[in-house]
């Protein structure tokens, strides 16, 4: 990349390519263990220091402690080890307990063209945000504004639009219920349902998908579930990385005999072995296989490799073998006849080549299925975040449907999610369709006419701030500018507000690419609470 394109790459908001050495080395053979608790520890007493580490780890997910801001794996219900959280929570606790401050001098030293020239990494390594702090027009760098004349920027900048429809409110999952509440409460009382959250991007197509074929928008089990099963299907969903917890439920299903099948473009390590960081034999021993079947299904093949299970499954019912539960179906579902016809009618010829998936591998998923009484079957972004991710889920909802895997103990549907508050944001009124219902108790409670239109979620809200018809963003926690996928114009949407303010615990990209006038108000994280 020549100097041009690097500038203009910064321009849009992309962090800088790392110029380090590539380096090619074997694939792990396992996932956790003792090299996990090492660098656990490594991270937390560096970041923290020794007393702030003990303290802040024991309280992770415990009944008097905190939920872990890294991922949305439930905790037991009863008895919960002394170490409820895993590599990634003990790093997003580390980083947000950090003794390291990003404050007035940092800002001072660092030009927002300085800072646009760093990486992620280094500018959460920056630490906490410490005090409000404002970019103005045409500015180079960041500046403190008191708490005061902060609030009167934003007051000046709302009243001044010509419809509280000219904002947008953004949030992320890292926002507890209490403050998504009175967040949404503020926004409606402003005017408007301008409140697109981090869920438009990763699971909406599920609570939709699952609204539509089950007339509920979340997950049908229990983690106690998991432990009854005696079939688990992970499909587009890496535990190992993005929530490492789950490996200890299905490593109990496993020691249970329970099947647990793998549907990925990708051999995901953490399914393949994994060593309980708690157990002797996790750490010093060679770990446990948990996958029994590995799908390596094409990329957005999902549809195509279910229908084909679904295909063999009604195949060996036409012979004469007892394998779609017609009680159920009959009791219970709609449309069985045509949906019936539509999967018979399907040629092996596109399944195969849509799949990418071998005849031989379907029938053994198939046999899998039919033998299976309790199946759970779960999912994440590899299969929310594709233009077909409606269909994806809808097919696994029928999937379940056809053997009645729904509404039994050890069987149903289970969405993985990502941030621990996502789904609670929607609960607590952040969306922009909030059913009437809500809106009519909400006005009743605190005496005022919610707005009744629509308003808009992230993509109108990028689309609408890009043409001007939104001038002013106001983001509580998250990164819109890193988490949107079209980077390019999100940032040019951004730079053409008047006013950008984002609520954060520290620096992010987001920061940096802004409109006219820029705010930054910090705030507690989820491991802090308010001693004064």
């Amino acid at each position: 990349m020549d100097d041009g394109e690097e500038a203009n790459t910064l321009r849009n908001g992309e962090p800088p390519i790392d110029a380090g050495t590539p380096r090619v080395d074997a694939p792990p053979t396992h996932a956790t263990g003792f090299p996990a608790v090492k660098k656990s520890v490594e991270l937390t007493v560096e970041s923290m220091g020794i007393g702030r580490a003990i303290t802040g780890m024991r309280h992770i997910n415990q009944f008097e402690g905190f939920d872990c801001p890294s991922c949305a794996w439930p905790d037991p219900e009863e008895k919960r080890s002394f170490a409820e959280f895993c590599e990634n929570g003990a790093k997003a606790v580390a980083s947000e307990a950090t003794l390291q401050r990003a404050d007035r001098a940092f800002f001072a030293e660092h030009s927002i063209d300085d800072l646009l020239g760093r990486s992620e990494s280094w500018m959460d390594k920056a630490g906490r945000l410490t005090e409000p702090m404002v970019l103005r027009e045409g500015a180079t760098h960041y500046v403190p504004i008191s708490w005061d004349d902060a609030f009167a920027l934003i007051a000046h900048e709302l009243k001044a639009l010509p419809t509280p429809d000219a904002a947008t409110f953004y949030t992320s999952g890292r926002t507890s219920n209490e403050a998504a509440f009175v967040y949404q409460l503020f926004v409606r009382e402003f005017g408007t349902n301008n409140l697109p959250d981090c869920s438009n991007m990763c699971h909406e197509s599920s609570g939709y998908a699952l609204s539509e074929s089950i007339g509920v928008g979340k997950g049908t089990v229990t983690i106690d579930d998991f432990e009854k099963a005696d079939s688990i299907w992970i499909i587009g969903q890496n535990p190992g990385t993005n929530h490492p917890r789950m490996l200890s439920s299905l490593l109990a299903a496993r020691r249970n005999g329970c099947v647990i099948v793998g549907v990925n473009p990708l051999r995901e390590v953490g399914l393949e072995k994994f060593r309980h960081p708690q157990e002797v034999l996790g750490i010093l021993g060679h770990g446990t296989q948990l996958s029994s079947l590995h799908v390596p299904v094409r990329i957005n093949g999902d549809i195509a490799f279910l229908k084909g299970v679904m295909k063999e499954m009604l195949e060996h019912e036409d012979r004469g073998q007892k394998v779609v539960d017609r009680a159920f179906v009959e009791s219970r579902t709609e449309g069985f006849e045509q949906f019936a016809a539509d999967i018979r009618a399907e040629s092996w010829d596109v399944i195969l080549e849509q799949s990418g998936v071998h005849r031989v591998t379907i029938a053994e998923a198939a046999r899998v299925a039919m033998r299976s009484e309790r199946m759970i079957v779960c999912w994440a972004m590899g299969i929310t975040q594709h233009a077909s991710a409606v269909g994806n889920i809808q097919t696994i909802a029928n999937f379940a449907l056809l053997r009645g895997q729904i509404g039994r103990p050890g069987a149903g549907l289970c969405p993985v999610r990502g941030h621990s508050n996502v789904q609670g944001d929607r609960t607590m009124g952040i969306w922009e369709k909030m059913p009437d219902a809500f809106l009519d108790t909400l006005g009743a409670e605190f005496g005022f006419a919610p707005p009744r239109k629509h308003g808009l979620d992230v993509v109108e809200s990028i689309r609408a701030m890009h043409e001007g018809c939104v001038r002013v963003f106001i983001g509580m926690g998250g990164n819109l500018l890193g988490a949107a996928p079209d980077t390019h114009f999100t940032a040019a949407a951004m730079r053409k507000c008047s006013l950008t303010v984002q609520v954060s615990t520290k620096l992010n990209r987001g920061h940096l690419v802004t409109g006219r006038t820029a705010l930054i108000l910090p705030c507690k994280g989820r491991t802090e609470i308010d001693v004064a």
